[in-house]
């Protein structure tokens, strides 16, 4: 392997660097807006990857002649996906507006939007219930 086979496929290896780090963020991070932060950047390096499959070298805009002489020495570029890449930047948009107002109902919730401290007050609340109603399933809540 030489460096202009490096060189020559740097845009894959910053999509690679990219992914990771945001696979990392949603791995290793309790925050959960940091979390969401993490997909998204996952999400983004994932967008970037699919556009650029997509280019074609020496490719043209695929709109075809008014008087549809086509010439077929021509290259035409795939549209597809850069409108599958549209319609996932609109369903990405969505998903992580939806996720943001979890979170804030989670901290109007718990008060706090850290899944460790959410854990342990699901826990507590469990315990508490299974004291209080355990014995009404025979002491095997």
């Amino acid at each position: 392997m030489d460096w202009s086979y490096i060189l020559g496929h740097m845009n894959y290896w910053l999509f690679t660097v990219m992914m990771m780090t945001g696979l990392y963020i949603v791995i290793a991070r309790g925050n959960l807006v940091k979390k969401i932060v993490g997909l998204n950047i996952f999400q983004t390096a994932v967008f970037m990857f699919y556009i650029s499959i997509g280019k074609v070298s020496g490719g043209t805009v695929p709109i075809f002649p008014t008087d549809m002489e086509i010439d077929p020495e021509v290259t035409y570029s795939n549209p597809l996906p850069h409108v599958l890449i549209l319609t996932a930047i609109v369903v990405g948009i969505a998903t992580t507006s939806l996720a943001l107002a979890l979170v804030v109902r989670i901290h109007e919730e718990y008060d706090t939007i850290e899944e460790d401290d959410i854990l342990e007050i699901e826990t507590r609340i469990a315990r508490e219930e299974n004291r209080a109603h355990g014995g009404a399933m025979g002491g095997r809540a």
